[in-house]
């Protein structure tokens, strides 16, 4: 390829950034169009699947990040001990209704749960889970809330679209169910 020499230079950038970088910012950079980008990405997982290197590329929340392999995740837990935060059920229970329901206000929320979730929206603000997208045209113009890039990458989804479709998980979950349209 023309550009093989940037390679390491796509490489360099997403090693020093950390988080995701789109496409188009690493054409930006290096002064090549997307396509291009896209090509060298591409080069550079097959380059480091075939071989035993320990990080690959992973296309999240709509850019690329290098990350270590999964399969090395039992040696880096032994030179980082680190204290995962876990999340409550009230909390993952939230989060996946405004995940699938999203932009949605806490009352809609609060209708589907059957609870209050004020704390709950709080904490999983403060964790940058989720954000304020909007407010609803309605009395009171209350807040309308929806997830964020560090949710796709706290998941490990490229996008929203990535999720699994509602309607075959709940028919899943509860096969006596009957089929219906929301």
């Amino acid at each position: 390829m023309f550009y093989s020499h940037l390679k390491g230079h796509i490489e360099a950038l997403l090693f020093a950034n950390g988080n995701p970088v789109p496409a188009d910012k690493l054409a930006q950079m290096l002064d090549i169009d997307a396509e291009n980008v896209a090509a060298l990405v591409a080069e550079l997982k097959h380059d480091m699947a075939a071989t035993d290197r320990g990080l690959t590329i992973l296309d999240v929340a709509g850019g690329y990040q290098l990350c270590s392999k999964p399969e090395l995740s039992p040696i880096i837990e032994k030179l980082v001990e680190v204290q995962e935060a876990r999340m409550s059920l009230a909390a993952m229970e939230t989060l996946a209704i405004i995940a699938f329901k999203q932009p949605v206000t806490k009352l809609e929320i609060e209708h589907i749960r059957g609870v209050k979730v004020d704390g709950v929206v709080n904490t999983l603000v403060e964790r940058g889970l989720i954000k304020e997208v909007g407010r609803k045209e309605a009395i009171g113009r209350p807040i309308l809330y929806g997830t964020t890039d560090d949710f796709l990458k706290c998941f490990g989804l490229a996008s929203l679209d990535d999720l699994p479709d509602l309607a075959e998980l709940l028919a899943v979950d509860n096969p006596d169910l009957p089929e219906h349209d929301e």
